[in-house]
């Protein structure tokens, strides 16, 4: 449920559909640009009347069109190593949401953990509130037979009184805990929500039979947490490809395609001619006519016409070689080459920093199950004493203030247990989570 409603899994999960997305561009990085463009212009102001010869105010219309292709033939392996880039990041991505998971697992169980651990406490608190219960009606019946004086009652009834009050606190305990594992779980409704009681028993692992460095070895094969550092690592250094790319050449091949029409009446021949005098001839005088065919205004030539007419191409190839662009180049370079190495650094101090955490869950580990170990072996010894107590408190051989002590430590040790149970069962399930042991509880 965690997994499905977790908001910041939802968000890293976006992060990967961005991923895929660049990966979408490096491949059409590889395909061919294609640009058409279009415009219609007005013209209005003053013009020469095509049939008159007149500059008069009138208003002309053009439309041109256009369409541009153009191809990148080479560009340093750009286009291929933005590709490769693009997988990383998309498997980057991935590591980073797995590594959410893992997360999302460990807050989960321990949630759980402290959900069932509040429960159990609050079954102790329960119990020794209702033994101390019985111990002062005990008390009662024997002040009332004689054998006991008042004042016993006082003491039994202070610690009836604190244990009340801790009965209260461990009530409040499991609420917040509820509540705080409703939250987790995106559940708003917090007053019925609750969680199957369950039998835990303490686990039987042989993970403390590894060493911390078997473990941290193991670690280092599939933490999605190295995984991912890892990755950032080839990522670095494509970017230092990338950016040496820059300082190739470049090669593109284009071609463009340009028309325009025009909406102006245009003058066309009418039929008819009639003589016009071209000059005379040397010494008669007489005039030299030219036969000239008459004008009329007619309307522009189709669309499809002019197209066809006033079309031109252009195609070529385009080669730009970098020479100098104030260093900015070789810098990146050299930018790029330091966020390898600070990606190195991260890596090894990731690798510290889980070495560190390793050992620091199997000490802990360790250290829990051996107080658990400890834990059990007080609460039997307590609980024989505190049942011998009860023997000599009913003969009236003990006073009403030692035999609560006695019921107090018995009390603490039993409570002791179980936080040491759970205590345990977590920092296993921790150390388990480092060698890889799917978290179950």
């Amino acid at each position: 449920m965690a997994l499905e409603k977790n908001i910041s899994l939802k968000q890293t999960q976006l992060g990967i559909l961005e991923a895929e997305l660049s990966k979408l561009d490096a491949k059409g990085s590889f395909l061919p640009t294609l640009n058409a463009q279009t415009s219609h212009s007005w013209n209005v102001g003053l013009n020469q009347n095509i049939t008159t010869g007149l500059l008069e105010n009138t208003t002309t219309q053009y439309t041109s069109l256009g369409a541009n292709v153009n191809l990148t033939l080479y560009n340093g392996l750009k286009n291929i190593n933005q590709l490769h880039r693009a997988n990383l990041s998309i498997l980057a991505n991935q590591y980073q949401l797995d590594d959410m998971v893992d997360d999302v697992k460990l807050l989960v169980a321990n949630a759980f953990l402290q959900v069932m651990f509040n429960k159990e406490i609050l079954t102790v608190q329960e119990s020794q509130f209702k033994i101390t219960t019985q111990d002062a009606r005990r008390t009662k019946e024997l002040i009332e037979a004689g054998v006991k004086v008042k004042s016993d009652i006082l003491e039994i009834e202070a610690t009836l009184a604190t244990q009340e009050q801790s009965l209260v606190q461990a009530k409040n305990n499991l609420r917040l805990t509820k509540i705080n594992l409703a939250q987790i779980l995106l559940i708003t409704d917090y007053e019925n929500f609750d969680i199957v009681v369950e039998d835990l028993d303490v686990p039987i692992s042989d993970i403390l039979l590894q060493t911390p460095k078997e473990i941290f070895e193991k670690a280092l094969t599939f933490r999605n947490d190295i995984q991912l550092y890892l990755t950032n690592i080839e990522i670095a250094k494509k970017d230092i490809s990338l950016a040496k790319g820059n300082l190739q050449p470049s090669l593109t091949a284009y071609y463009g395609y340009n028309s325009r029409v025009s909406y102006t009446d245009r003058l066309a021949g009418d039929g008819t001619f009639r003589d016009v005098p071209i000059g005379f001839v040397s010494g008669s005088g007489d005039q030299v006519l030219r036969s000239v065919e008459q004008n009329k205004v007619i309307g522009p030539l189709s669309f499809q016409k002019q197209l066809d007419n006033n079309e031109g191409h252009n195609f070529g190839v385009r080669l730009s070689i970098p020479i100098f662009n104030g260093n900015s180049i070789r810098n990146n370079v050299k930018r790029s080459r330091v966020n390898l190495l600070r990606s190195e650094n991260q890596f090894e101090q990731e690798k510290l920093n889980l070495e560190s955490a390793i050992n620091q869950a199997y000490n802990s580990a360790l250290g829990a199950y051996k107080f658990y170990e400890a834990a059990k072996k007080t609460v039997l010894a307590r609980e024989r004493t505190y049942q011998d107590a009860i023997n000599r408190f009913d003969a009236g051989v003990m006073n009403s203030y030692d035999f609560n002590q006695i019921t107090e430590r018995y009390n603490n040790a039993t409570s002791d247990l179980v936080r040491a149970k759970f205590d345990y069962i977590f920092k296993l399930k921790v150390l388990e989570f480092y060698f890889g042991i799917p978290i179950t509880v």
